[in-house]
């Protein structure tokens, strides 16, 4: 019996991010194991979009220091396009702006051998219904984010990096997207979930909490949750915790 592969798929190394005088990533140390749902909690205003940003390589959005290691291989200098082609991908907290084509030309983008049939069926809506529609403002939020995660899906990505892809939706919409992260995983894939919801926090296979930049818990959901509720909501000093790894 051959021992599982421990080796992890992303390894963020005392990672630093500044923007004029203001230090936003102070020193973010994580990682991420190969078929993994990883999610990072934490209040607004504590880092998390931001990490997601420097993780993707957007414009801006330079590390000040340190190292992101994907695969084996240091990532930190490279371009979106590059870190693309090596399979990593965000969706962002509002869906990616596409009005004026339909959802098929959106779904046809990406040429994986994943059908834009095959794609909606992922998130839960049908083909039939959807397929023809443009995407505008005639969709609802959470059709859109559906609608986004399926364009995921057809990327046949390596890590996938969702920016609290359950903000704003309806339940319907979110019990969707929580198949979406199971069926990426069951592809392969890792994810990184940011979200502050707890639901959301509650399927992954482990956590990390962010406060002010950097990542003061890492665990079992249940436990960094715990953490979260008893020693984050209503403190004072959020800033003043000091860090701590399971």
């Amino acid at each position: 019996m051959t021992d599982r592969d421990t080796t992890p798929l992303l390894a963020i190394e005392d990672l630093h991010y500044s923007t004029g005088k203001k230090e936003i990533l102070s020193g973010v140390n994580l990682s991420v194991g190969k078929g993994e749902i990883h999610t990072i909690l934490g209040v607004n205003g504590t880092g998390k979009t931001t990490l997601a940003a420097v993780l993707m390589g957007l414009g801006g959005f330079r590390p000040t220091s340190g190292r992101i290691i994907f695969d084996g291989r240091d990532i930190t200098n490279l371009s979106i396009p590059e870190r693309a082609k090596l399979g990593i991908t965000l969706a962002f907290q509002r869906p990616a702006n596409f009005e004026g084509i339909t959802v098929r030309q959106y779904l046809s983008l990406s040429n994986k051998g994943i059908t834009p049939d095959e794609a909606l069926q992922v998130v839960g809506l049908r083909p039939d219904l959807y397929l023809n529609r443009v995407v505008d403002e005639s969709l609802s939020g959470g059709e859109r984010k559906r609608i986004e995660l399926a364009s995921v899906f057809t990327i046949k990505p390596g890590l996938v990096i969702l920016d609290e892809p359950d903000s704003g939706i309806d339940i319907t919409s979110i019990e969707y997207i929580k198949k979406a992260v199971r069926i990426f995983r069951e592809n392969g894939a890792s994810v990184i979930l940011i979200t502050h919801s707890e639901q959301m926090a509650a399927m992954a296979d482990r956590a990390s909490l962010m406060c002010s930049g950097i990542v003061v818990k890492v665990g079992g959901p249940e436990e960094v949750r715990k953490f979260f509720r008893d020693e984050c909501r209503g403190c004072d000093h959020i800033g003043e915790i000091k860090e701590v790894t399971a």
